[in-house]
């Protein structure tokens, strides 16, 4: 596509979830700037999930109105299924349709292991994974009805590994595999479902009790400008936008960078002896077994399985 053809939504719907600040509301103003009619949902709680204010949601439609754009303010909870519904069926009411629901609404309880417990988990899976189900699984009829829709959810590089952030990092990682899953059949709706992990400084990012994360306070200003929320927006753009094709795909955003972020297996070690392998084979063959080398990624399950399974069916 040309770059110089600007990408617009006139006449789409879009849902921003955790829209009153930081990542969403980025995207939220970006998406109106377009055309979008923006339903900016936030219930305005602290980083940690706790209390709620309007004033966020209403600044950002108060910041899109004065710009020319339309929009709403939302301050459901998505830490609820009956908030999601609502959140939805308001949108649906008010404007007709919806067309995007970017899942970005996300808390930070952080905590080591033990200490984190089933209050930190909990909370947190309720915010970033049930609140991306519900919300979504709302959405879902009304965009298969009108044979479109986007959906974007959020996940992030912390699932990779990083001290203290053992419920955040479950979250995202269990987003990704709603994602992939969800995609596989949505196409033939018209539906595309992608996930993007942003790289910004944002307010769970600032956070006194993430010493391993380097903060908008130990940057100079350069660096800070580019670790800004609105680098990682235009990717959500892309992927909300109706010229995108990608579906069910991992993407990396900010800090002016993007990439593809994708899920790989090493073709590994086939044991061709007679009888059960033992754990000291295991052992024997392990540069084999992680050997990145010819790695692969699959398409889905089916298609692992195929792979990794090839041995019992030769020729086929």
């Amino acid at each position: 596509m040309d770059a110089t053809e600007q990408l617009r939504f006139d006449g789409r719907v879009a849902i921003v979830t955790g829209a009153g600040r930081g990542l969403g509301r980025a995207h939220a103003l970006l998406l109106a700037s377009r055309g979008a009619t923006v339903v900016v949902n936030d219930v305005g709680g602290s980083k940690e999930g706790e209390g709620s204010d309007a004033g966020p949601a209403n600044d950002v439609v108060a910041e899109i109105v004065a710009a020319g754009g339309t929009a709403l303010a939302d301050t459901h909870s998505v830490g609820s299924e009956a908030g999601c519904q609502a959140l939805v069926a308001d949108t649906v009411r008010e404007f007709g349709r919806v067309d995007i629901v970017v899942n970005n609404a996300g808390i930070s309880r952080w905590a080591s292991f033990p200490k984190a417990d089933a209050d930190n988990l909990e909370l947190t899976l309720d915010v970033h994974l049930r609140g991306t189900w519900h919300t979504t699984r709302a959405a879902w009829p009304h965009m298969e009805k009108q044979g479109y829709g986007r959906v974007i959810t959020t996940a992030s590089t912390g699932m990779l590994g990083l001290a203290d952030n053992l419920a955040y990092a479950t979250a995202k990682g269990a987003l990704i595999g709603f994602t992939r899953s969800l995609a596989f059949s949505s196409a033939a709706k018209g539906i595309l479902v992608n996930c993007v992990a942003p790289n910004s400084v944002t307010r769970p990012s600032e956070s006194a009790a993430k010493p391993n994360v380097v903060t908008s306070n130990q940057m100079d200003t350069a660096r800070a400008a580019v670790m800004s929320t609105e680098n990682v927006s235009p990717m959500v753009a892309y992927l909300a936008h109706e010229s995108c094709t990608v579906n069910g795909e991992i993407l990396v955003a900010g800090a002016k960078r993007f990439g593809r972020w994708f899920l790989g297996f090493t073709p590994g070690w086939l044991d061709t002896a007679e009888g059960v392998p033992s754990a000291e084979n295991v052992a024997a063959h392990w540069d084999e077994i992680v050997d990145e080398k010819d790695y692969y990624v699959p398409t889905g399950t089916m298609d692992w399985g195929g792979r990794f399974m090839s041995h019992l069916y030769p020729g086929a």
